[in-house]
């Protein structure tokens, strides 16, 4: 089910960041490590709740165990993320905030075939 699929990679968004300019590089790397994110459907035809591991790597997000989704997004120094992953015609625009103190939360919704929303959290782990 592709919207099943999209909502488990809304965690890439929770993290999603592009490299960000040198002038910002230092202060995105404090989000560097790996993060575990719950992803938690509150309206919609989409499962209820996943649960997924994202690397953050010089400011550049990754789901941790692979996927065919497109993420564009970033998290700016002040830990705040927007981002879109997107599977064929399934979409999701992420928003919300990663804390310093290794948190973060925010909300997404989902555009095309189905429509969905939800809230997310995200712990870092290391």
């Amino acid at each position: 089910m592709i919207v099943s699929a999209l909502a488990a990679g809304i965690c890439l968004g929770a993290a999603a960041a592009p490299a960000i300019a040198r002038t910002g590089a230092k202060a995105a790397d404090r989000f560097d490590g790996t993060w575990s994110v719950e992803v938690i459907t509150e309206s919609g035809s989409c499962d209820r709740a996943y649960r997924y591991g994202v690397i953050i790597q010089n400011g550049q997000a990754r789901y941790a165990g692979g996927g065919d989704f497109t993420v564009s997004g970033r998290v700016q120094p002040s830990g705040a993320v927007r981002a879109t992953i997107s599977r064929g015609d399934a979409a999701a625009q992420v928003v919300g905030r990663l804390g310093s103190e290794g948190g973060g939360n925010g909300t997404w919704t989902t555009s095309g075939s189905a429509s969905c929303k939800g809230r997310w959290n995200a712990e870092r782990r290391g």
